[in-house]
């Protein structure tokens, strides 16, 4: 039952991310978390389910010419050093999984705000 809710988690963080450009990990991360993983460990396996997401849309969209490379490229050189440091500091014992999940919640709750607060202009 565990591998059949992760396969649906896995394809409804993968739509919803493809379709929207959100980050899978809106929908897996919380949903890892009720499955009972530790939310250091929900986040790191919501990101290797996102790499063959990501890799996967990109193929897609590289072939209908729906990438900026230029903007996507200097995007990537910033999101490897960011990525390498947020790793590292998340694994650190300092940063427990309250914090985590606060911010995370936070963070939901300001795009929130932010998309409904935009949408007239959009």
């Amino acid at each position: 039952m565990t591998l059949v809710l992760a396969f649906l988690i896995g394809a409804c963080g993968a739509l919803l991310g493809a379709l929207l450009g959100v980050g899978g990990g809106i929908i897996m991360v919380p949903a890892f978390v009720k499955m009972g993983l530790p939310m250091k460990t929900a986040i790191g396996t919501s990101l290797a389910v996102i790499l063959v997401t990501a890799l996967v849309s990109t193929l897609r969209n590289g072939l209908s010419e729906s990438i900026d490379w230029k903007i996507a490229g200097a995007a990537a050189l910033a999101a490897v050093v960011a990525a390498y440091l947020g790793t590292g500091l998340k694994n650190q014992p300092y940063v427990s999984a309250a914090q985590l999940k606060l911010g995370f919640g936070l963070f939901l709750i300001a795009i929130g705000i932010y998309m409904v607060a935009t949408r007239a202009s959009a």
